[in-house]
């Protein structure tokens, strides 16, 4: 069995730096042709002299979390889309809102790679957990899983009795979806009776892979492994079954940068990602993820030679993905500014057991039930995510300016 997907993952690293930098040119001459965005961002910008990661650096940042915002001055995609949205394939809504889109016929996720270094293989049939509905993730699985060459169960979030149901009579070898989603529906088969042991491998993404749940899954026949990828890029890193830190994609360009600028810092330092990808429909130049990560040093015992990044270490901003689903601090004022009883609000986000847990703490002079209740239906209706609501004394939130205060813990 083949250990690499490609020889791409085995090349000279000297080659790859000249082959990505010489697609990079044409994609900046091409976003600046067709997205309006980058076509005023680039203005002066010549593509032939974007020739070095140092050239690359001097270009100005597109940042994440700003894309709410850009993409409301020019709907609908901000100047972004190099494609007229008619001619897109699908287009998606992820929290924020932001708005994407992918060409038609095309694997804009790449996501086979990041598949096939978790140990799945053509022939395999995948249970994919990951959303359909309006988000890409479902379709950025879907679309890898089919490349290479498997079956994909389109099962979706939820109703796990129904899920373990359909591993017990199906028999898919893997899962892909959220961290703790499969240990719900392993839960669910063996409180049901029934056998979901034929999941012996999965990829997962949209949240941390504590080290206890993978050991967990580990212990019930499961070797899990994980995926950074994001709507808007699709792969960006993905873990080997060495399970030494996360190699960079072959299809991107990353950066690790000082968090708020951009900056490039050393390797080794913890900095913000940025990314930038070839994808002639949606370009992403030095895109801020907001995600904080740092370089490791030296070549994966793996084999292949690319960059390695030591995996998600936390966010560079208070945009946070909990339960697989990033939310924006505007989500959080937009709670509050439903109901005029909320002095102040702050959502805290935990763990319990190996799920995600957020609280709405507020601010209020009322603290009724009935009030409890109307924002806790805001709460959901505008982050698509169920959450407790706890109050407080006027003035009992600490003055530091958090709107998202992530207080799980990644030991």
């Amino acid at each position: 069995m083949t250990e690499h997907y490609d020889d791409l993952e085995t090349r000279d690293p000297e080659a790859r730096e000249a082959e990505l930098f010489e697609r990079l040119q044409r994609q900046i001459a091409h976003a600046k042709k067709a997205a309006p965005l980058y076509r005023d961002r680039l203005e002066q910008v010549d593509p032939g002299t974007v020739d070095s990661r140092a050239a690359l650096a001097k270009l100005p940042v597109t940042r994440k979390s700003d894309l709410v915002a850009v993409q409301g001055e020019a709907p609908p995609f901000g100047g972004l889309n190099a494609i007229a949205p008619g001619d897109a394939g699908r287009i998606f809504t992820s929290p924020g809102p932001i708005y994407e889109l992918e060409a038609r016929e095309s694997d804009y996720g790449r996501m086979a790679r990041g598949l096939f270094a978790a140990g799945i293989r053509p022939g395999d049939i995948v249970h994919n957990c990951f959303a359909y509905h309006l988000t890409p993730g479902g379709w950025i699985i879907d679309w890898g899983c089919r490349s290479l060459g498997c079956a994909v169960i389109a099962a979706g979030t939820g109703r796990s009795e129904q899920q373990a149901q359909a591993v017990a009579q199906l028999r898919p070898q893997a899962y892909a979806g959220t961290p703790d989603y499969l240990k719900i529906i392993l839960d669910k088969g063996r409180e049901l009776g029934l056998d979901c042991s034929s999941i012996t491998k999965g990829l997962v993404s949209g949240g941390a892979l504590f080290p206890s749940l993978r050991e967990e899954y580990a212990e019930r026949g499961v070797a899990v492994l994980q995926a950074y990828a994001i709507a808007e890029i699709g792969l960006i890193a993905y873990e080997t079954r060495v399970n030494e830190g996360m190699l960079v994609d072959e299809e991107v360009i990353l950066e690790i940068v000082r968090p708020g600028t951009g900056d490039p810092v050393e390797d080794g330092e913890v900095g913000e990602v940025l990314v930038t990808t070839f994808n002639e429909a949606y370009p992403m130049i030095r895109l801020a993820t907001g995600d904080l990560s740092a370089v490791m040093a030296g070549k994966s015992p793996c084999g292949r030679t690319n960059m390695r990044i030591k995996g998600w270490m936390g966010r560079a901003d208070q945009t946070t993905k909990i339960k697989g689903m990033f939310v924006h601090p505007q989500q959080v004022a937009e709670v509050a500014k439903r109901h005029p009883e909320i002095a102040r609000a702050r959502l805290v986000v935990t763990r319990s057991g190996e799920s995600d847990v957020m609280t709405l703490r507020c601010e209020a002079e009322t603290q009724e039930a009935a009030l409890a209740e109307s924002v806790g239906r805001s709460l959901q209706d505008v982050t698509k995510l169920k959450g407790g609501v706890e109050f407080v004394a006027p003035g009992e939130l600490a003055n530091d300016g958090l709107v998202i205060e992530d207080a799980r813990s990644y030991d």
